[in-house]
């Protein structure tokens, strides 16, 4: 796994549409490196390390190393353009990090206890994918575990309620409570008398 989070790049001089079509026709992608005040650099990587590496949840909320003409630089995936129908990135933007500088990004959430959760009776319904964070890289999680075992038919889990990683905290939270964003809600069955709590939560 850790292969996939270091990534060969190469500075590119030749820029616009024309160049990075010739690229993607030579199995690259182009790509842009900016951030920590540095002015932005112009790379490429190989597609078929692209391709791999994207496929795994944790590419996109991990500290990558890109290795530009033996220079390593870490950094976060911030922007990739895919092709509408085709296995092929085209375009991807990193983000210069600072082991010293809190990072904001985006971390996947897992749901986890959710066949305990179904066994009261209810339907789990997830209101949210990925929770906003700001931490420092080194700090940065995989991902954010919801454990839902105890959760109550109508009731509803938010931001306030998911426990976080030391050192990192919500982006939402930060805003005050009126941002408290529903996370996932244990719906009655239809018919029940708790159809209150889940218009609660999608009103959320």
């Amino acid at each position: 796994m850790t292969d996939l989070f270091t990534l060969d790049a190469e500075v590119r001089t030749e820029l616009g549409k024309g160049a990075s079509r010739r690229l993607r026709h030579a199995n690259k992608v182009p790509a842009i490196l900016y951030g920590e005040g540095k002015e932005p650099v112009s790379l490429t990587l190989a597609a078929n390390k692209v391709w791999r590496a994207q496929q795994e949840e944790a590419f996109y909320s991990h500290v990558l190393t890109l290795n530009i003409d033996g220079e390593k630089v870490e950094c976060l995936i911030k922007d990739m353009q895919r092709h509408p129908y085709k296995n092929v990135v085209m375009h991807m933007d990193f983000m210069r990090v600072d082991a010293t500088h809190a990072v904001h990004t985006n971390v996947p959430v897992h749901f986890i206890n959710e066949e305990a959760a179904a066994k009261k009776g209810g339907t789990i319904a997830h209101h949210i994918n990925e929770i906003a964070v700001t931490c420092l890289p080194g700090d940065l999680p995989e991902f954010i575990e919801v454990d839902v075992a105890d959760i109550e038919v109508g009731q509803t889990l938010h931001l306030s309620d998911v426990k976080l990683p030391k050192g990192v905290t919500s982006d939402e939270l930060a805003k005050g409570e009126d941002h408290d964003q529903a996370v996932v809600t244990l719906n009655a069955p239809k018919g029940g008398n708790d159809e209150a709590a889940e218009e609660e939560a999608t009103e959320e």
